[in-house]
């Protein structure tokens, strides 16, 4: 896979994680945040399982004790950052959590040069600058009083870029992209559903009737779109992933607008120009980049 067909890939993710916003939106009307994010993760690593368990029989071993507790540690990161954006969706709007989880844009390159000393591709600060300017103005263009919801949804931003961070460099580490996705799956609706048990009631009819938007999110914001992510991952760099994985804020509020009849300011569509813009600057100059410094390289 080439690195723009990589990052393609992770614009899919984007626009699913898109959809799954709603649909995590309208859930919380019949069902507590954790118990729906242990019963989604639970269904996406299941419906993982089986592929994860052929991707070890073509490997011709299973993975190794150290490789499990590297995929623990993402499980870990993809429990924090799941729990806190449910929680959050409780007091703030999908506009506005799409908006604000997206922050990771910001935080998965100071990441990545803080811990791993890994400068990225310099147009990724101005890309980074440019998507959250874009996302700032999709979600209206001002600053207000923040809700506690929207908090939790920056302290979801940070737990999405550890685990974009480390999601990145195992799968590269491991090359076993479906076995790192089936054990974040486990350990995140194990942790969750242990913590709803205590502080969640639960019963068939509030699941019966929450059962649509546990199995979209399930088998396809998690189940699919974390994999696009994971294999998406391995062909290209965080920086860059988290560039296009931000797209969720786009697609997040278009789906918010046509099924839940949130509104999209004037100045939002210019966010959405800006968005689109960065977008193509990241994808086209390392690759112009590259040529240009190959031809160099030949002609010398």
């Amino acid at each position: 896979m080439t690195r723009i067909q990589a990052n393609l890939v992770l614009l899919l993710a984007a626009a699913i994680w898109g959809g799954g916003f709603v649909a995590q939106s309208t859930a919380m009307a019949s069902i507590g945040p954790f118990w729906f994010v242990g019963l989604r993760f639970a269904i996406a690593a299941l419906a993982v399982l089986p592929f994860a368990m052929m991707e070890s029989r073509r490997m011709t071993s299973a993975p190794t004790p150290a490789e499990m507790k590297t995929f623990v540690w993402v499980g870990l990161a993809l429990f924090m950052g799941a729990t806190t954006q449910q929680v959050g969706l409780l007091t703030t709007t999908v506009t506005n959590s799409s908006f604000l989880t997206a922050l990771y844009v910001i935080f998965v390159p100071v990441i990545a040069v803080i811990v791993y000393r890994r400068h990225p591709h310099w147009i990724v600060w101005p890309g980074a600058l440019m998507m959250l300017c874009g996302i700032f103005l999709l979600s209206g263009g001002a600053v207000t009083r923040l809700t506690t919801g929207d908090l939790l949804s920056i302290s979801c931003a940070f737990f999405w870029a550890i685990q974009i961070t480390l999601a990145g460099r195992f799968v590269m580490q491991s090359n076993r992209p479906l076995a790192l996705s089936c054990t974040q799956f486990a350990v995140c609706a194990v942790l969750s559903m242990l913590i709803g048990i205590f502080m969640e009631p639960i019963n068939t009819t509030a699941i019966a009737s929450s059962m649509k938007e546990i199995l979209y999110v399930g088998l396809v914001s998690s189940g699919l779109a974390f994999v696009l992510q994971v294999i998406g991952q391995r062909y290209t760099t965080a920086p860059q992933a988290a560039i296009f994985l931000s797209s969720e804020a786009l697609f997040g509020a278009l789906f918010a607008a046509i099924f839940l009849h949130e509104t999209i300011p004037a100045v939002g569509y210019v966010g959405c120009g800006i968005i689109f813009v960065a977008i193509l600057l990241v994808e086209l100059v390392p690759e112009l980049s590259k040529r240009r410094n190959s031809r160099i390289i030949a002609e010398t």
